[in-house]
């Protein structure tokens, strides 16, 4: 009888990206990491939690009378606990700053899990002092009025060569960040923790002295 997957919290606590990586790539899914631009605010913080997707345009100015943030305070209005919005910018870039304290915030006061976006992040210093998930394609202070704006939003999106998917699994830490596609997440996280627990044991033998090719050989896990 197949046992039921551990709570979030538990899968938060015990997967990591090269993990992940390594099966999906076993599953044929060799191109769900983000590229390496993408990092995070703090390398202590782990995200990991449900896709919601908005993807920015550049703009030239500003309609007068018109709210310029108003689709992405529709997305982070609506967001639900566990939840990730993953915002693309088309980047690197060095012009489209999607992300900051405020919205930061705002996200945490509804649950949310973090935010991932290529775009670039600024009020560094507040959000690292709130512990807020942010894995972010560059920082910098520029708002983005007058530049760009959401355009639309709980779409399939590419963001740093990944297509994303509203309700994908995201998880990012200190190696990096993959995407897990929705309908591949529940075989995904089962391979995943009984590699891990392949490397557990790998580890204790060769921390004992055991060959490499020998613990290879058995365990199948490097």
């Amino acid at each position: 009888m197949t046992q039921p997957l551990p709570l979030i919290d538990e899968l938060r606590q015990l997967l990591y990206t090269p993990v992940l990586s390594d099966v999906l790539d076993s599953f044929g899914l060799m191109h769900q990491a983000l590229r390496p631009f993408v990092r995070p605010i703090d390398e202590s913080a782990v995200l990991f939690g449900r896709v919601r997707t908005g993807r920015y345009a550049p703009v030239t100015g500003v309609t007068p009378g018109r709210n310029p943030y108003l689709l992405e305070m529709e997305l982070i209005d609506s967001l639900q606990p566990g939840e990730i919005p993953v915002l693309a910018c088309g980047g690197p870039t060095e012009t489209i700053a999607p992300w900051g304290e405020l919205l930061s915030t705002a996200a945490r006061a509804r649950g949310a899990a973090g935010c991932l976006t290529d775009g670039l992040v600024r009020d560094i210093a507040r959000i690292r002092a709130m512990r807020f998930a942010v894995f972010h394609g560059g920082i910098g202070p520029l708002d983005t009025k007058g530049r760009a704006e959401m355009v639309e939003k709980d779409i399939p999106i590419e963001i740093a060569g990944v297509r994303a998917s509203p309700g994908d699994w995201v998880m990012g830490d200190i190696d990096g960040v993959v995407i897990v596609p929705a309908d591949r997440a529940e075989g995904v996280f089962r391979a995943a923790l009984d590699k891990i627990s392949a490397e557990d044991t790998s580890r204790a033998e060769l921390a004992a002295g055991a060959r490499l090719q020998d613990v290879y050989a058995r365990h199948g896990v490097l």
